[in-house]
């Protein structure tokens, strides 16, 4: 049977990460914020898509009252909106495929009266309020300064390269700012200026920033971006009455200024990928994004020496049990069908899950090649292993017990960790070295 060795990966990672010249970014996505501990009750700092849908639906339930001239309540609009994406297909519809949807009937309803029983007006309401219940929610603060966004800052400020660190992310938040800027770390997101900071697509295009800078690029937008009377995109710590939020959650074809932002964005993911040797960590994605998936995909195809490691936070597969009668059905369900199929036929696309990883497009357990590793060799003790109980044919334990192992890099937490970790190793080799 074959098993991939969370030692060796372990290594690769930490060498990979030490190379001052190899190009290496980041991409941190919507399961990071899980990952920050908070005080008892007040977890999580930022809830998932499936959480945030949730509260956006709560809240605008809340709006009974009618808005200027529009016939209903949004909070009745809003009810109807779901149920119009729901025929489209998607069953349980999250927010992100509503503002997706409802940003698509803007498009058509330009001069129109009725859009699938819309007004122009009550969907401008609409996204108005989406976005402004989405940056309410995510407008938040870091507990402490003890935080796996805290640790990535330390580690990108504690070492120097000779080509710059790239993050990339698809979250809305301001956390990696609040860590960045919390620790001095200096970073460029696309925009120039004091009054209205605006974005300057030539500096992210040809690359125009001193190299300590790192590079925070926020594909889908931020809470703290607006469209300034439909036309300039800026940035600010507030919104004025006429401006609107620039939250893509999706590839949609908005108008020019809307949409110049993403594009140079999602240009710069690959052109990053594109550089020979590139190396992209990503943590939080669950490859849901299908435009994003197009990006990467046809980069690494483009390019063999880059390589993608999509570090995926719980087991691969789940194994559950239903019961009918007397018949006991086990089902197995895999919780990352999309990242599988497309690691499976990417030989430069690796992901590595709690249980199990693809690497070189070979699916396998981990499991060490020594199993009396040396303590040090399991950096912030991101492997652990798990005896599982031996059951006979009637389904009870036996006594003896099955030793698997689980590398936890996943959790988004571990990973900061090991950076941490990692800032000491290298400081401990620059003094051994006398470099």
């Amino acid at each position: 049977m074959t098993f991939h060795d969370p030692i060796r990966q372990s290594k690769y990672l930490r060498q990979t990460l030490s190379q001052d010249k190899k190009p290496v970014g980041f991409f941190i996505s919507a399961g990071c914020p899980l990952a920050v501990s908070m005080p008892e009750g007040k977890w999580p700092l930022i809830p998932d898509v499936a959480g945030l849908t949730k509260y956006i639906k709560d809240e605008i339930d809340k709006q009974t009252t009618l808005v200027d001239d529009d016939p209903r309540s949004l909070a009745e609009a809003y009810t109807q909106l779901i149920e119009e994406v729901v025929k489209t297909g998607k069953t349980n519809p999250n927010i992100e495929d509503i503002l997706s949807f409802l940003r698509g009937m803007m498009q058509i309803s330009k001069g129109a009266t009725d859009i699938r029983g819309f007004s122009e007006t009550e969907l401008q309401n609409l996204e108005k309020i989406v976005c402004q219940k989405i940056a309410e929610k995510l407008n938040v603060e870091l507990p402490d300064n003890k935080t796996p966004y805290h640790k990535l800052a330390k580690w990108v400020n504690n070492i120097d390269r000779d080509t710059p660190i790239e993050i990339f992310t698809t979250n809305y938040d301001l956390l990696l700012e609040e860590a960045f800027e919390s620790l001095k770390v200096p970073y460029f997101d696309g925009f120039v200026g004091t009054r209205f900071p605006f974005f300057d697509l030539r500096a992210v295009e040809d690359n125009l920033i001193p190299i300590h800078w790192t590079r925070l690029w926020k594909i889908h937008g931020s809470i703290n971006w607006y469209l300034k009377n439909n036309k300039d995109v800026y940035r600010s710590t507030s919104l004025e009455e006429c401006d609107s939020y620039i939250i893509h959650p999706s590839h949609l074809k908005y108008d020019q200024s809307r949409k110049m932002p993403y594009l140079a964005l999602i240009d710069r993911l690959n052109k990053f990928l594109r550089q020979n040797s590139a190396v992209l960590i990503l943590s939080g994605y669950s490859f849901s994004d299908d435009h994003l998936n197009d990006t990467i995909l046809n980069a690494l195809r483009a390019n063999p020496t880059a390589m993608v490691i999509a570090l995926l936070y719980g087991d691969l597969t789940t194994i559950t049990e239903e019961k009918e009668g007397e018949e006991t059905t086990v089902k197995t369900i895999i919780n990352y069908e999309k990242a599988l199929n497309l690691a499976e036929n990417r030989s430069n696309l690796s992901i590595w899950t709690l249980d199990e990883a693809v690497i070189g497009g070979l699916r396998a357990k981990w499991k060490p090649t020594k199993l009396d590793f040396e303590a040090e060799e399991n950096l912030a003790n991101a492997i652990k292993p798990k005896d599982i109980p031996v059951l006979n044919e009637e389904g009870k334990e036996t006594g003896e017990k099955l030793r698997e192992y689980q590398f936890c890099i996943g959790d988004f937490s571990v990973l900061g960790d090991f950076l941490q970790e990692l800032i000491g190793k290298e400081q401990f080799k620059i003094e051994k070295d006398g470099i």
